[in-house]
């Protein structure tokens, strides 16, 4: 089949082991990297009814999928967040959670640890509060690192993971971040090039020359960098001091594109309870690239207001889906981001409708999340 150069590892990618859960799309903070500057949208909270039936269901299971309640929204900002950690909790199965740890006082820190959650991840994108507000554009670094702190001491707290999204502005804090988070006792760090979901944030980029590289038949460790984007040995050093987090290019070995979320057997629900197949699907955006804009539309495989998970997951058009994401045999939109064919004719130039996954920075190993 035209594009495609070999298979995802294994085959079964009707198993579903992790579910992302949006309990919110709002938020407390304004981060310049925000894919929500370019919304339209209206805001809410997932109803906790919702939560409750989706769990029911999943408890049934033989294998309950592991739930990680994140989006594009605050979590900590719905004012059952606990309540919905320890009802997922309940299922049996890991139950994670990120945040920008701003409501991470001593009471949150206290029902989260009450309800069971697993693993807390903390973005933190500058390692001094000037370079972290000019990301995140509000100057709350003592806070949150005094929050983890506080969160760190307890005897029954989660595992904590830290979060960083690399670019021009704050790659050389990177060093520093990772030395607080040794401070603090972290257990995971996730690394991520930014998606410019703006011009501005199109300047930003540290891939800038690999944007214009396919993936090698030897695959490519995510996340993808440009020579001396980063420090000098940070990347190895973050690989010494995070083994499970290490960057491996066996995922990307011998193909055009690989699926984060496929790999992950996982599905994406929003707030409002529709079900998508990734993160980035849920909510309509555009990736600013190369010059040209790139709009993506929202793409739901099904409502949970209407079926149970089971119904939309296995529904004949998610599956195939599932398929298409497993062969990868769309066009190389990535790499040539020049024409408008996936906004104008819904499709890519090989005839894929959209979601024309080609184009995703998700696929080719420059944007992941933990």
């Amino acid at each position: 089949m035209s594009g495609k150069r070999g298979r995802a590892a294994g085959t079964d990618v009707d198993r579903l082991e992790r579910l992302y859960v949006e309990p919110t799309n709002r938020c407390n903070l304004d981060c310049r990297t925000c894919m929500r500057h370019g919304w339209e949208e209206p805001l809410g909270f997932m109803e906790f009814g919702l939560l409750a039936g989706l769990v029911a269901e999943v408890r049934a299971w033989t294998a309950p999928p592991g739930i990680f309640f994140g989006g594009f929204g605050e979590p900590l900002g719905h004012p059952r967040i606990a309540d919905m950690v320890a009802l997922a909790k309940g299922t049996g199965a890991p139950v994670e959670l990120i945040s920008n740890g701003i409501l991470l006082d001593e009471g949150m820190a206290g029902r989260l640890a009450e309800a069971g959650l697993d693993r807390l991840w903390v973005s933190v994108d500058g390692a001094s509060p000037a370079s972290y507000a000019d990301v995140r554009l509000g100057d709350h670094l003592p806070e949150i690192v005094a929050n983890l702190e506080r969160l760190m001491a307890r005897s029954d707290r989660p595992e904590l993971g830290i979060s960083f999204v690399a670019m021009r502005r704050n790659a050389a804090d990177l060093h520093a971040v990772l030395e607080l988070a040794q401070r603090l006792g972290a257990a995971r760090f996730s690394l991520s090039n930014v998606e410019p979901y703006t011009e501005a944030m199109a300047g930003e980029i540290l891939y800038g020359r690999g944007q214009y590289e396919p993936l090698p038949e030897e695959g490519a460790a995510a996340p993808r960098l440009d020579a001396g984007a980063v420090p000098a040995g940070i990347l190895e050093r973050l690989a010494a001091a995070f083994p499970a987090d290490a960057p491996d290019a066996a995922a990307f070995a011998g193909r055009t594109g690989s699926c984060p979320f496929l790999r992950k057997r996982s599905a994406s629900v929003r707030w409002d309870g529709r079900v998508g197949p990734c993160l980035p699907l849920l909510h309509a955006h555009a990736v600013c690239l190369n010059g040209h804009s790139r709009s993506w539309s929202e793409f739901h495989l099904g409502s949970l207001a209407e079926h149970t998970l089971g119904e939309v997951w296995s529904d004949p058009v998610a599956a195939a889906f599932r398929r298409r994401l497993d062969e990868f045999s769309f066009s190389p939109c990535t790499t040539c981001n020049s024409c408008d064919l996936p906004s104008v004719n819904g499709e890519d130039c090989f005839g894929n409708s959209h979601p024309a996954c080609g184009g995703c920075l998700w696929s080719q190993g420059f944007i992941q999340c933990p």
